[in-house]
């Protein structure tokens, strides 16, 4: 989940509304998912909604700007303009940096709340800024402009449309994009495409040697736009798994998230929700992957990491066919309290003064407040962390642990004991507690390794990501000997 965390997005999230709620939470400092994955923190990374960053972590991991909608424009204007941003953006001149911004992009990212998130946001999670590319035609839309973003620990591209008139209509820091779609396909790999409602989402169904039939295990990201191999810094966590799963003679299927393949289109909309970032897409998966030559129909598991593990029980919930779920770094708490534990303390980790952290702090605490508050049946507006309350409003009634008990199917629970996006203490043992005694739960903890699963860093913070590495050979055992070790579900 990171963080997480998406979302994060992570990913990547950070344009306010124009409600006087709002108009108050413009201006102050979350910290970016380290998703939910980010997943991650989740995010990316962490999760929270890898939500200080998990929102740099689901739009964009975040997408931290911009729901806005993205129109045609002349394209060396465009170019000025992007231009003029970076530059103002240097000088902290952030007046001059939002000067050409529309009427709509103005109300959710004004001058304050831009600084807010090049002087703190993206800082906490990406380290200091370094340099900029020059700005080149976006590959995905017309009328938009990309510049890619060099920072201390990573690296993000600026996307900026602009309508007729030469103005700004929309700004966003996305992740430098990746996807399966390109990746060249290993021994036993193929290309497969799970379908939803926005078009096709690349994947990759790795099989193993021998004529099978095999298990199959669903891969399901943390938040922010994964793509399949839940990409994080020059790690693949997604892809060492599925490796690694078929040497030990069991398929997998991963797959881009929504949120990346489609990311414009998601960003226009303003009644997104978890199901549509996550559930709805692995649920089509999973009978995707049944449904294959060499697969045992009776032998589909899903397996999430962060944000997709914290989803797993209600995807195991509406596909009661499913054989078994793997959930690695799962929060056990709402995903706001994972993120004010990481406010508090992978802030203070990253150098957020006490201001920055009370001001995350009490982001939180004004979302949760509006969340109980806000009435059912109401179509909701505005947005938090730039994210439509939709988002926050369908996981409001979401009791993770609560659904995992109500099912009747094995669970493989694995933690990191130095993960600081999902922690050990607070969400591992919470889940042993709440599952404590049933036959069908497994649990292993992994000391010294990080929320990717692999060996943790010094710094408790996303930087330590940037490390090559792979995931721990003991925890691909792990889940291989329990997945052979499931029966068939008739």
């Amino acid at each position: 989940m990171a963080i997480s965390a998406a979302a994060v997005s992570m990913a990547g999230k950070c344009g306010t509304g124009s409600s006087a709620r709002e108009r108050h939470l413009q201006g102050r400092d979350g910290l970016p998912k380290v998703r939910h994955g980010y997943g991650r923190v989740l995010g990316a990374t962490h999760f929270a909604r890898e939500k200080a960053m998990r929102r740099v972590s689901l739009i964009a991991c975040a997408g931290l700007m911009g729901w806005a909608v993205m129109a045609q424009a002349a394209a060396d204007t465009c170019m000025a303009r992007s231009a003029d941003i970076i530059d103002a953006l240097r000088k902290g001149d952030f007046a001059a940096a939002t000067r050409h911004f529309d009427g709509r992009v103005k109300a959710a990212v004004d001058a304050p709340r831009l600084g807010d998130i090049w002087q703190h946001m993206l800082p906490t999670k990406f380290g200091a800024f370094e340099r900029a590319d020059a700005p080149k035609a976006g590959a995905q839309d017309s009328g938009t402009v990309e510049t890619p973003l060099h920072f201390a620990q990573g690296q993000l591209v600026m996307r900026v449309a602009c309508n007729g008139e030469g103005e700004v209509s929309g700004l966003r820091f996305l992740p430098m994009p990746s996807s399966v779609s390109t990746e060249a396909l290993g021994t036993g790999e193929r290309r497969l495409a799970v379908s939803t409602p926005l078009g096709p989402l690349p994947g990759i169904l790795t099989l193993p040697a021998g004529e099978g039939p095999f298990p199959v295990v669903v891969l399901v990201a943390g938040s922010g736009p994964h793509d399949g191999d839940e990409t994080i810094g020059p790690n693949k966590p997604f892809r060492d798994i599925a490796q690694g799963l078929a040497a030990a003679g069991i398929a997998s299927l991963r797959y881009d998230k929504r949120s990346l393949t489609y990311a414009t289109r998601m960003a226009a909309t303003t009644d997104v929700t978890i199901d549509d970032e996550v559930t709805d897409d692995a649920l089509t998966a999973t009978r995707l992957a049944g449904s294959q030559p060499g697969i045992d129909p009776h032998r589909v598991f899903v397996l999430g990491h962060s944000l997709g593990a914290y989803m797993a029980p209600r995807i195991g919930q509406r596909n009661p066919g499913l054989a078994g779920l793997v959930l690695l770094a799962a929060p056990a708490r709402s995903l706001l309290d994972v993120q004010a534990q990481q406010v508090r303390e992978v802030g203070k980790r990253r150098g957020m003064s006490d201001e920055q952290v009370a001001h995350g702090l009490k982001a939180i605490a004004d979302e949760k407040q509006w969340l109980a508050e806000a009435g059912v049946g109401k179509h909701p507006t505005g947005s938090f962390e730039g994210v439509p309350q939709s988002y926050q409003l369908s996981l409001r009634d979401y009791d993770v642990v609560a659904v995992a008990k109500g099912l009747h199917v094995p669970l493989l629970l694995l933690q990191g004991g130095s993960d600081f996006q999902v922690s050990p203490q607070q969400d591992f043992a919470r889940w042993q507690s709440a599952l404590a005694g049933r036959p069908q739960v497994t649990f292993h903890r992994y000391d010294g390794l990080s929320h990717l699963f692999m060996p943790a860093g010094s710094s408790g913070t996303p930087a330590d990501y940037q490390a090559p590495a792979h995931v721990d050979d003991q925890v691909i055992r792990d889940i291989s000997n329990w997945v052979k070790a499931q029966p068939p579900r008739r």
